[in-house]
Parts: structure tokens; C-alpha cells; sequence
């Protein structure tokens, strides 16, 4: 019995080791293949690029069932240069379909946020089976009629979209404020109930008369579905207060009880002698403070990879000389110090400086224009100084000054705008320095780069801005 059992170990043995062997061999057959694949997905291919995308999956599924079923190695090699080779084709297109119907892609993906896959699903399909048919016009090598048919398929995504936000969150809206009057919720919550309402007047009112920009009334619509339910919360505590017999001072101790849990998260202790308001402005400066703290352990941080990539280009003998190698260290410590110098130019009213690679952003929260305008106002021109300074502290650097907006408005209107204010500030620059003009360039983004929610005020406030990117090394 001994040894039976002993047999059937060593069996065992040799199967996982076959099996082992197998997976290390179809790992490194499979890898540059699996890694086009990915890389072909996380850009969108599967929809960008269909077909191309398709082929390259068909010829990996080939290349896997020939692997498991022990076909002959000649073939799977040439079944996985094949899907590489359409994987890397889809990414091509996929660059191209960025540029030719970025406006469509612009369109799909705000149909998307508002599910209009699930709340206008005939919509969302005849919109998906043009862009398809654009995408593959695009494949074939025919740009103009893809960007004709893009735009077909926009508008049918703004349709969708239209359709989505009206069943997602005006009817739910509506039936939630039926309900409140039923239920008197106006007693205990008049004003916030009369906010609710407001709201969603506002933003069908927007989605009829500006249909080709949903941003407006799809944020109003959302905001009207919160306050909805804000309502609801707020007359259900009135009326669990008063069946309590909850007194004023119990509902502050109750207010001050909920701050103090962040407070203790943050390692402070609050003072509510003086308000609530005044220890939630305290709480709101320490997260701010940690919010800068970690920016800047993002900046050592990639300072730090930096130096650890030289370190192993040296160790594998990819950077052959020592001097070489210690005068890029040199560089980078360079870097830290110009930025440094600059991040101590601007208080965090004026402007807030950060660093990606070698270069150093001054993103200029203090910079404002007037609404629908692209005219620096001379209050500014202080600020405007301290940037001037701050190139100077990088001599030979190259300069781009990025324009940005928030969503609300036609995406080509906040295009055009971005682009007037960034030019704005570049022309600024040019005739109060003696900078050569191919030192400085402009580029408006509009609303496509956010770097806060949309949203709400104040995510639209900073997404807003006028960012400054000084290129410190563009050659290292």
C-alpha cells in the first residue's frame, strides 16, 4: 500500500512539473501578444477599431486552442505575430479616431454617465451601429466620410443622452416630489423642498432649449434628485425630533458629534466655543495641508523613481559611463531646486505648483477672467509678474501655456475660449519679456481635461483654470 501511494505521489510530481512546464512556455509565447491585446483595450480599440480589434482576438483564441489541443508551434507563432500585428494596427487607428471624431467620442461618453445604454436603448443602439460603421470607414483608410458619419452618430449619442438624463432623473425626480407634496414634506423642509423644484424646472428648461449641451441640465437634473431626497431626510429627522423630544442643544451637540469624528481622523481637536463654522474652516485648512503634503510626497516620489531608473540602467550596464550617469543625477537635483524656488514664488491663493517628469506645472488658481471672455484685468498683472519670475528661474526652458474650462457650455464654444485665454496670457508674457516666440506656445483643451467634478461649483471652478508648464530639460 506503501508504495502504491508513493507511486502515485511521484505521478503527481511529474504532472504538476509537465504542467508547469507548459504554462512557463505558453507565458513566453503568449506575452507579446497578451501585451498588445491589453494595450489595445485600455485604449478602446475593441470600439475604436473594431475589426482590427476583432482579428487580433481571433488570431490569439487561434493561437490558444491550437496550444491546448498540442498543434504544432509554427502555426501558433504565426497566429500570435498575426494578432500583434492587428492589435498594434487597432492602436494606430485608435490615435486617428481621437483627432477625426473626438466630438462623437466626446458625445458617447457623456451618453454613457448618463446609462443611456439601459434608459434609451434604441437610441444608444442606432447611435452604436453608426459610430461602428465610422470607426470602420476609418480602418479603411477613408477619414473624411468617418467624420461624416461621426457626426451622424453624435448627435444620435446626444439624442440618447438627452433621452437618459429626462428617465433617469427627471421622471424619478418628479414621482419623488409627488410623493413629498403627498406626504407634506414642505412642513418640515419648505426650503429645501422649493430648492428641488427650482432645480428641475431649470434644467428642463435647459434641455430644451440647448439640446446640443447636456452638461448644464444633466448637473441641474442631479442636483434637483438630491435635494429631492435631502428634503425627504430632513422632514423625517424634524419628525423623529420632535417624537423624541429632541431640544436645539441636543441637534448642535448631534452636529458638533458628526465634525468631530473627521476631526479625530485628523488628529485635532475642535473648538466649538466658537461655532461649528469656525472648526469646520480649521478642519477644511488641515485637509488642504495634507492635500499639499501629499503633492509634494508625489513629487519625491517621482524624483525618486527617476534616480532608481538611472541607478538600474547603470547596475545592467545600459548607461556606460559614471560621469554620464552622475550628470543626469545632477540634473534632476537641478530640477528639485527650480522647483523649489518656484513653488515659494506663490501663496496657495495665487497658485499651485507642481512637477510631472521634468516639468513644473503652475497651475494659476488666482487668475480669473470674466465670464464668456478672454481679457487679463490689471489686478492681475502682480501675479502675472510672479510667473515672469518664475521662468526666469529656469533659463533656455520651453514654455506652454494650457487653457481649460469647466463643462458647462457647447464643448466648441469652451474650446474656442480655452484656446483665446491661453493665447491671452502667452501674448502677455511675450511683451513683458524678452522671451524669442518659439520659446512660448499656447494650446486651449476646453472642457477635456478635468481635474475636478464637474458636478459641483466648486469642481467647476477648478477646472477652470490657466495652467503654466514650464518644460525645465525637454533633451534629458
Amino acid at each position: 500500500m506503501k508504495s502504491k501511494n508513493t507511486i502515485f505521489i511521484f505521478f503527481l510530481m511529474i504532472v504538476f512539473a509537465i504542467t508547469s512546464h507548459a504554462q512557463d512556455i505558453k507565458n513566453t509565447l503568449f506575452k507579446d501578444a497578451e501585451s498588445a491585446l491589453n494595450s489595445a483595450k485600455k485604449m478602446q480599440a475593441d470600439v475604436l477599431s473594431p475589426n482590427n480589434y476583432e482579428a487580433a482576438m481571433e488570431a490569439f483564441n487561434e493561437a490558444e486552442e491550437d496550444f491546448k489541443s498540442g498543434g504544432d508551434l509554427n502555426d501558433i507563432k504565426e497566429a500570435l505575430t498575426k494578432s500583434i500585428f492587428h492589435a498594434n494596427k487597432a492602436k494606430k487607428v485608435v490615435e486617428l479616431a481621437k483627432v477625426t471624431c473626438s466630438s462623437a467620442i466626446k458625445a458617447r461618453e457623456d451618453a454613457v454617465s448618463a446609462n443611456a445604454k439601459e434608459n434609451a436603448s434604441e437610441l444608444w443602439k442606432d447611435a452604436e451601429e453608426k459610430f461602428r460603421d465610422a470607426c470602420e470607414q476609418l480602418e479603411d483608410g477613408d477619414a473624411k466620410d468617418a467624420e461624416e458619419i461621426s457626426k451622424e452618430a453624435e448627435e444620435l449619442y446626444r439624442k440618447a443622452e438627452l433621452a437618459a438624463i429626462k428617465a433617469a432623473y427627471l421622471e424619478d425626480t418628479w414621482e419623488l416630489l409627488n410623493k413629498a407634496d403627498e406626504e407634506d414634506v414642505a412642513e418640515k423642509a419648505p426650503k429645501t423642498l422649493a430648492k428641488a423644484k427650482e432645480l428641475i424646472k431649470k434644467a428642463e428648461k435647459e434641455l430644451q432649449e440647448n439640446r446640443y449641451d447636456t452638461d448644464v441640465p444633466r448637473t441641474l437634473a442631479q442636483e434637483a434628485n438630491y435635494e429631492v431626497k435631502h428634503a425627504f431626510y430632513i422632514n423625517e429627522y424634524a419628525k423623529n425630533a420632535e417624537d423624541s423630544d429632541k431640544t436645539i442643544e441636543d441637534m448642535i451637540l448631534e452636529a458638533e458629534a458628526a465634525l468631530n469624528k473627521i476631526a479625530v481622523v485628523l488628529n485635532s481637536k475642535p473648538d466649538f466655543s466658537q461655532g461649528i463654522d469656525k472648526s469646520a474652516d480649521k478642519l477644511a485648512g488641515l485637509i488642504s495641508k495634507l492635500q499639499a503634503e501629499r503633492d509634494s510626497l508625489a513629487n519625491t516620489l517621482e524624483e525618486a523613481k527617476q534616480k532608481i531608473k538611472l541607478l538600474e540602467e547603470q547596475v545592467s550596464g545600459m548607461s556606460k559611463e559614471k560621469s554620464k550617469l552622475a550628470e543626469q543625477m545632477a540634473k534632476i537635483e537641478k530640477i528639485r531646486q527650480q522647483y523649489e524656488s518656484i513653488r515659494k514664488l506663490f501663496n496657495d491663493s495665487e497658485a499651485l505648483v507642481y512637477k510631472s517628469g521634468n516639468d513644473i506645472i503652475v497651475r494659476l488658481v488666482g487668475l480669473n477672467f470674466p465670464s464668456g471672455k478672454a481679457t487679463i484685468e490689471p489686478k492681475y498683472f502682480g501675479l502675472l509678474a510672479k510667473v515672469q519670475k518664475a521662468i526666469k528661474m529656469v533659463p533656455n526652458s520651453k514654455i506652454t501655456i494650457e487653457g481649460h474650462t469647466d463643462s458647462f457650455g457647447s464643448d466648441e464654444k469652451n474650446m474656442e475660449l480655452s484656446q483665446e485665454r491661453a493665447f491671452a496670457v502667452k501674448q502677455y508674457l511675450l511683451a513683458n519679456m524678452n522671451l524669442p516666440q518659439d520659446r512660448i506656445e499656447s494650446i486651449g483643451y476646453g472642457e477635456t481635461k478635468p481635474i475636478a467634478n464637474n458636478q459641483t461649483k466648486e469642481g467647476r471652478a477648478k477646472n477652470r483654470r490657466i495652467d503654466l508648464v514650464i518644460h525645465t530639460n525637454p533633451e534629458m
